[in-house]
């Protein structure tokens, strides 16, 4: 059964730091390129990153650029999302997708595979 699962999200201060992580089960991430969304309550899902399926090319939305670093290991067959500087407005269910090419897509249609969410809220 292909399965993402994302882990990693919790309740962190203002300025504080979270790694969210997302494991791949029943296929290989190699081959993929994966991005995080985030839906913040209220809002639609937003792009968050992504990175491609070589792991040579990522983008940021603006919101974040200089606070979070995506980054792929294909030996744990995962990636992820550190998350420094964390400011309320990052709070949301953070989601990881993997779209079955090599580059990155902006819209969520392009991507197969969803995991099911990860809670990060930001709060002092």
């Amino acid at each position: 059964q292909l399965q993402l699962v994302e882990s990693g999200g919790g309740l962190v201060q203002p300025g504080g730091s979270l790694r969210l992580s997302c494991a791949a089960s029943g296929f290989t991430l190699g081959g993929s390129a994966i991005g995080w969304f985030r839906q913040a309550p209220g809002k639609e899902r937003e792009g968050v990153s992504c990175i491609s399926s070589s792991g040579g090319s990522t983008n940021y939305a603006d919101s974040v650029k200089g606070r979070f670093t995506i980054s792929r290991d294909y030996a744990k067959n995962t990636v992820y999302l550190q998350m420094n500087s964390l400011k309320p407005e990052d709070t949301g269910v953070y989601y990881c997708a993997a779209a079955v090419t090599y580059v990155c897509y902006d819209e969520e249609y392009e991507y197969d595979y969803w995991g099911q969410g990860t809670q990060v809220t930001v709060s002092s």
